[in-house]
C-alpha cells in the first residue's frame, strides 16, 4: 500500500457501512490511516502480512477496496483472509473475483493448505460470498469478540488446498 492510498483508504475505514462488521473503531483521519499503512508496509516487508489494492480496469489507480492474508502461519501453511470494499461496488462480483485471485495466489504461489475467514455472525452478505467461492463454514463461536461493551458471535470459514 501507497500513502497516496490513504484517502480512499480513509473513506474504507471510516466509512460506518463499510466498519459494521468488522470490529474496530472507524478511523479518524487520514493520519491515522497513514499509520495503519506504514504498520501494513512493515508486515509485509517482514513476511506476515500480503495486501492488495483493489481497483477498477477503467481506473486502476483509484483503490475502491482491499484484500489481504494475514495472520499467516507459516508452521501450519494457513493464512486468515480480510477484505475491504466501497458500498458503491457491493454486489457486483468484484470481491468475488478478488477472492477467487488471492485463493490461486496462496494455494499456488504460497503453498497454503488452507485459507480462513472470520465473519460476524450478522453479516450474511460475507457468509454468503465466502460460501459462493467454495469456503465451508467449519465453526460458530458465541459472543467470542467483545466491542464497544457488547459481545458477538463469530462464524469461521475455511477452504482447503485439495491441489496439494
Amino acid at each position: 500500500m501507497k500513502g497516496t492510498d490513504a484517502a480512499e483508504l480513509f473513506f474504507l475505514r471510516s466509512d460506518p457501512r463499510v466498519m459494521q462488521y468488522i470490529g474496530r473503531e472507524p478511523a479518524k483521519s487520514e493520519e491515522e490511516v497513514i499509520e495503519f499503512i506504514e504498520t501494513i508496509n512493515k508486515n509485509i516487508d517482514a513476511n506476515e502480512t500480503i495486501m492488495w489494492a483493489i481497483a477498477l480496469k477503467e481506473e486502476p489507480h483509484r483503490l475502491i477496496g482491499n484484500i489481504t492474508l494475514w495472520q499467516i502461519n507459516k508452521d501450519h501453511s494457513r493464512a486468515e483472509l480480510g477484505y475491504l470494499l466501497h458500498p458503491d461496488h457491493w454486489r457486483k462480483g468484484i470481491m468475488r473475483e478478488a477472492i477467487r485471485a488471492v485463493i490461486e495466489y496462496g494455494f499456488e504461489v504460497m503453498k497454503l493448505h488452507s485459507i480462513e475467514a472470520k465473519v460476524d455472525s450478522g453479516n450474511s452478505g460475507s457468509a454468503l460470498l465466502l460460501e459462493n467461492v467454495g469456503f465451508s463454514k467449519e465453526g460458530y463461536f458465541k459472543e467470542d469478540f467483545f466491542f464497544r461493551g457488547k459481545y458477538y458471535d463469530t462464524m469461521v470459514y475455511s477452504l482447503l488446498n485439495h491441489n496439494e
